[in-house]
């Protein structure tokens, strides 16, 4: 029997996304590695590490933190084109993943990312690891934009959320997408619906904040720990693409659907939770466990053979 190539689509989801490390060390326990990997966002870190042969070093990177060392990654850029500049966790991440290129590594790889101003969905194939991530996860007007090939790239999850179309392109001939959800995201939330138009009363009538020290204001700011419940910049900015995410998700899996499916349900684990990562990583193994029974009980479990013929 001649077994498929597989490969693996692993989408972004900001701090849910540290799930994917949970989902790559289950898969590789069970004796399912997958060849080929396509990541968007935090999806192509976690698939960079781990074709890279280090994503023990993720995982120690991730449980390691804590709220105020996430604070401290967030280097506020107050000129320029983004709230932040994330040199810091750029520099965090280039010193685990080193001088590593592309084309080098065990594994297939490659690294979605958008062109600002045309839209082009850019596959990063060749060159530096560490940039080509860079460029990946580069949230529109949080994280500013990365200069690549004259190319002024961002965030792939903005063209492409779960590239499973990439890892076909790269000779997958079995694709399973590992796809993140969380509570809120139901399927009601694709039809309208009708409220009255009024201000809410018990908001805070003044927009004035108290007198507090920097770190105080920045804090609040950032995290969104305000006296009228409001969210910061950040949370609305990544409510407002992982809800875009989400619906062009749904549209691009529809049209180019994925073999098998390892569906992440994240309970209690926000946006910017990344001092969550330990939980989300279990509950991302609990989710291949699932995944697994599920196909033992159907029988055939990946049909390999039948995906070799293609």
């Amino acid at each position: 029997m001649v077994k498929a190539l597989i490969g693996l689509a692993l989408g972004g989801g900001a701090a849910r996304g540290l799930a994917h490390i949970g989902v790559l060390e289950a898969l590789t326990e069970a004796g399912l590695e997958p060849q080929i990997v396509a990541g968007t966002s935090i999806g192509a870190i976690a698939g960079g590490f781990y074709s890279a042969g280090r994503l023990h070093e993720l995982h120690s990177l991730a449980r390691g933190l804590t709220l105020r060392q996430v604070l401290r990654y967030l280097d506020v850029n107050l000129a320029g084109s983004s709230l932040m500049t994330g040199k810091r966790l750029e520099k965090t991440l280039a010193s685990h993943i080193g001088d590593v290129q592309i084309e080098e590594m065990p594994k297939k790889f490659v690294a979605v990312a958008t062109e600002l101003g045309s839209g082009q969905e850019v596959w990063l194939t060749k060159g530096s690891l560490a940039a080509a991530l860079r460029a990946s996860y580069a949230l529109p007007g949080i994280l500013k934009p990365i200069r690549i090939g004259g190319r002024w790239l961002m965030d792939g999850a903005l063209v492409n959320p779960v590239p499973v179309s990439a890892a076909r392109a790269l000779g997958a001939q079995f694709v399973v997408a590992v796809t993140i959800h969380s509570g809120q995201y139901l399927r009601n939330t694709l039809f309208p619906v009708e409220a009255e138009a009024q201000f809410d009363s018990k908001a805070a009538s003044s927009e004035d904040p108290p007198k507090k020290s920097r770190f105080a204001l920045v804090k609040r700011q950032l995290l969104g720990q305000r006296r009228d419940g409001a969210p910061g910049i950040p949370r609305v900015v990544l409510e407002a693409f992982n809800i875009t995410q989400n619906r062009i998700a749904r549209s691009r899996l529809a049209g180019d659907p994925p073999d098998a499916t390892i569906q992440v349900h994240l309970d209690g684990i926000g946006l910017f939770d990344f001092h969550k990562a330990e939980q989300a990583i279990e509950q991302g193994r609990d989710a291949v466990q699932r995944f697994l029974s599920a196909m033992r009980r159907e029988g055939g479990g990946f049909e390999m053979d039948r995906a070799a013929r293609r």
